[in-house]
């Protein structure tokens, strides 16, 4: 074989060899996919305003590994814009081994009567205790719960209402 005869090598070449065929031309656009439905975004909000009960959120917040929705009601922090509280959540695992600690400032806690704790009561009353809140699908470190059974969510995907 010579150095200019290219016949030899165009019947061993892919697009010599195979058929090429795009997928434009397999699709047929004349039946509507059975998996489309164009009223499903109207359909999400209607059950997502009744899960509300009319009230409105700050945001709707997922799991940020594996997007399950974890609260559909909460309020965003106003310093922390990243941090949300909630009291109603779904698809969350609290996990009663992982309790976290810490100090709370007195001007922060404050006892019925409104007055602010003095240096002489228990070290203790000024310890909140928090346990790990975690997606339960992954089990994804997503917030924390504390003992009024508020969560606060540090680890999640906000997305608008």
């Amino acid at each position: 074989m010579e150095e200019g005869d290219d016949k030899g090598n165009t019947v061993n070449s892919p697009t010599n060899s195979q058929q090429t065929v795009s997928d434009d031309d397999v699709i047929d656009y004349t039946t509507k996919p059975e998996f489309y439905d164009p009223d499903l975004d109207d359909k999400n909000e209607l059950w997502a305003h009744k899960k509300r009960h009319g009230r409105i959120s700050d945001a709707v917040l997922s799991c940020p590994a594996c997007f399950t929705t974890l609260c559909l009601e909460c309020q965003r922090h106003e310093k922390y814009l990243t941090q949300y509280r909630a009291v109603f959540v779904v698809n969350c695992k609290i996990e009663k081994d992982q309790v976290l600690s810490h100090n709370i400032s007195r001007s922060r806690k404050r006892n019925r009567g409104g007055e602010r704790f003095n240096g002489n009561e228990a070290q203790s009353s000024n310890v909140e205790t928090l346990k790990q809140v975690c997606c339960s699908v992954c089990l994804t470190e997503v917030g924390a719960i504390d003992e009024d059974e508020v969560y606060h969510f540090f680890n999640v995907l906000p997305s608008e209402c």
